[in-house]
């Protein structure tokens, strides 16, 4: 049996146990309406839990967990802080494992935490929601995984449901191949003044729009880039630490040289935008006397107007409106690099 979607859900409630149908119920029902503003059918997608059983008491998911963690943990981490489920549970996650393998979907949407925990080992579904990557669990290595919000949690707070069927409108994208396509992206870095030049007569001179963005440190901008499309782009670095005089610029009038073509490019009289723009060009203005000229567009005050009652962060935009990995989560922090994604 092959189906191009597969939704993963924690484990059988009340109702499920009853009917021994994954996602039955009020839950259920209101997945299903999701999914048909999404447009997917429901009865076109293979449904599925973690754990095909009801944890007792009262449905709680650590029930299955043991109070330390046992010899045998199957090779999976702790479900949430210092919880790790029992070993007489793990043959439901290899069950779970079997039928994907079986089933073999383009997409497979992990929905809540314990689904993410199973595919791509790791929890946190606020930040790991809208991305697609692959399965981290060996068994289903390479399977394509989609986590988003658990249709109870939606249930629970309403607030998360546009965001929810956001990411099954992706995923719907997402099911016509099984494997990641990444858009390509050509940018330039720790360029030489004369790598400015050139990609100055390249490709800003008669660029139709402008996007840019800063990052800043204190009362310092660190770097400043500019995209004319969205297939290029170039950063120009201000500060590296990795030199002691913490400038990117081997000296001050190189350095001047570079503040002068950025200025030279924010006076290009084509349309300029960004992400928060209301903080860099005050902070370029304040800092350094330069103002954007025919600055047009916001993208996060465009989107606040389509979805008011949803973040506004570029990593969720990233998320909703692109196909990238999730940046935030490769990034290195001090001396621990996290990184979930290719």
């Amino acid at each position: 049996m092959l189906m191009k979607i597969a939704i993963v859900g924690e484990a059988w409630g009340e109702v499920e146990e009853r009917t021994r149908n994954p996602f039955s119920g009020p839950v259920g029902h209101e997945l299903t309406r999701m999914l048909g503003e999404a447009g997917i059918r429901r009865d076109e997608c293979y449904l599925t839990n973690v754990f095909n059983l009801r944890p007792r008491p009262s449905n709680d998911i650590k029930n299955l967990c043991a109070p330390e963690k046992p010899s045998n943990t199957g090779g999976l981490p702790a479900l949430s802080q210092g919880k790790y489920v029992r070993p007489e549970y793990l043959p439901e996650v290899r069950r779970l494992y079997n039928e994907l393998s079986r089933v073999r979907p383009n997409i497979t949407i992990a929905v809540g935490n314990t689904a993410t925990w199973a595919l791509l080992l790791s929890t946190g579904i606020s930040k790991l929601r809208g991305v697609v990557t692959t399965a981290t669990a060996k068994e289903v290595s390479g399977f394509k995984v989609l986590p988003t919000y658990h249709p109870s949690a939606v249930c629970r707070e309403w607030s998360l449901r546009p965001v929810t069927v956001l990411d099954l409108k992706k995923a719907r994208r997402e099911s016509e191949y099984p494997e990641i396509r990444r858009p390509e992206r050509l940018i330039y870095i720790e360029p030489s003044l004369s790598d400015l030049e050139w990609f100055y007569d390249t490709h800003l001179r008669n660029a139709d729009e402008i996007t840019f963005d800063i990052e800043t440190a204190g009362d310092m901008v660190t770097c400043i880039g500019f995209a004319p499309n969205p297939g290029v782009a170039i950063v120009i670095p201000f500060h590296d630490p990795r030199v002691p005089s913490g400038s990117f610029w081997s000296t001050p009038s190189d350095e001047a040289q570079a503040w002068a073509f950025v200025r030279r490019i924010l006076n290009l009289p084509c349309p300029k935008s960004g992400q928060n723009t209301i903080y860099d060009i005050t902070f370029l203005w304040v800092k350094h006397g330069m103002y954007p000229v025919n600055y047009e567009d916001d993208t996060m005050l465009l989107h606040h107007a389509l979805q008011p009652e949803s973040e506004k962060g570029l990593g969720f935009l990233g998320s909703v409106y692109t196909n990238e990995a999730s940046w935030k989560l490769m990034r290195t922090r001090g001396k621990e690099t996290i990184k979930r994604d290719e």
